[in-house]
C-alpha cells in the first residue's frame, strides 16, 4: 500500500485528487494538508510514502518545503503537482528532492501512473513537460515566485548583479537617474525583496542572470 499525503492550498484541487484515488486499492491517501509548515509537521508524525506537493503554497512554498523534508527523510519520494510549466520550476524542484513534477491538467491515470512510479523511487515526469527542455521556450508563467518584470526591468537586474550603481545604469541603458530608481524600486517590490544584495541572490535562483 503507497501512503500518500497531498499538500495543496486548493481545496478543491485536494477533493479532486482523492476522488481519482478512493478507487486505487493500492493507494491510501493518508493526509491533506494546505502549505508547507503544515507539510512538515504532518510528516513528523506519520508514516509517508509519497507527497504530492503542490509549489506555490503560503506560508512555505513547495520548493522550500521539498528541501526541507529531504534534508530529514530520504525515504519519502516527492511528486510536485503545479500548474507551472516552466523549466525553471521543474529543475528546481528536482534540485531540491522531487522524484518527479506533473502538471495539475494531467489526467487521473497519469496522477496514478505518477504517484506508483515516485513510490518505486523512479523519475516521473508529465509528458506535457519534454517541450521545457527540447525547445527551452517554456510558457510564460508570472507568479509570487517569478513575478511579471518587464524587459527593462530585466535589463535593471542584470546591470545590478554585474555590480553597477544607478548613474551608472542610467547611462548605460541612457535614462534618467530617477527613472532607474523607479525601475530598482519597482522591482524589488515585485520580487518581494529588500536590498540589491536579496534581489541578486533571486536572480541567480531563478536564472534570471
Amino acid at each position: 500500500m503507497i501512503k500518500v499525503v497531498i499538500a495543496d492550498d486548493h481545496p478543491v484541487i485536494i477533493d479532486g485528487i482523492m476522488t481519482v484515488l478512493e478507487d486505487v486499492p493500492e493507494i491510501e491517501v493518508v493526509g491533506k494538508v494546505f502549505d508547507g509548515v503544515q507539510l512538515c509537521e504532518f510528516i513528523e508524525k506519520n508514516k509517508v510514502d509519497v507527497i504530492l506537493l503542490d509549489v506555490n503554497m503560503p506560508k512555505l512554498n513547495g520548493i522550500e518545503a521539498a528541501n526541507e523534508i529531504r534534508k530529514k527523510n530520504k525515504d519519502i519520494n516527492i511528486l510536485a503537482f503545479s500548474q507551472f510549466n516552466e523549466g525553471r520550476f521543474v529543475k528546481r524542484m528536482l534540485k531540491n528532492g522531487a522524484t518527479g513534477y506533473m502538471l495539475k491538467n494531467s489526467s487521473a491515470r497519469e496522477i496514478v501512473e505518477g504517484i506508483k512510479t515516485v513510490s518505486e523511487g523512479r523519475m516521473f515526469l508529465s509528458k506535457d513537460l519534454n517541450d521545457v527542455f527540447t525547445t527551452g521556450r517554456p510558457k510564460e508563467q508570472h507568479t509570487a515566485l517569478f513575478p511579471n518584470l518587464s524587459r527593462r526591468e530585466l535589463d535593471v537586474v542584470g546591470l545590478i548583479s554585474k555590480g553597477l550603481k544607478t548613474p551608472e545604469i542610467a547611462d548605460r541603458l541612457n535614462l534618467s537617474y530617477h527613472t532607474i530608481e523607479t525601475h530598482r524600486s519597482n522591482i524589488l517590490l515585485k520580487v518581494g525583496v529588500k536590498s540589491s544584495v536579496e534581489l541578486i541572490k533571486w536572480a541567480v535562483e531563478n536564472e534570471v542572470i
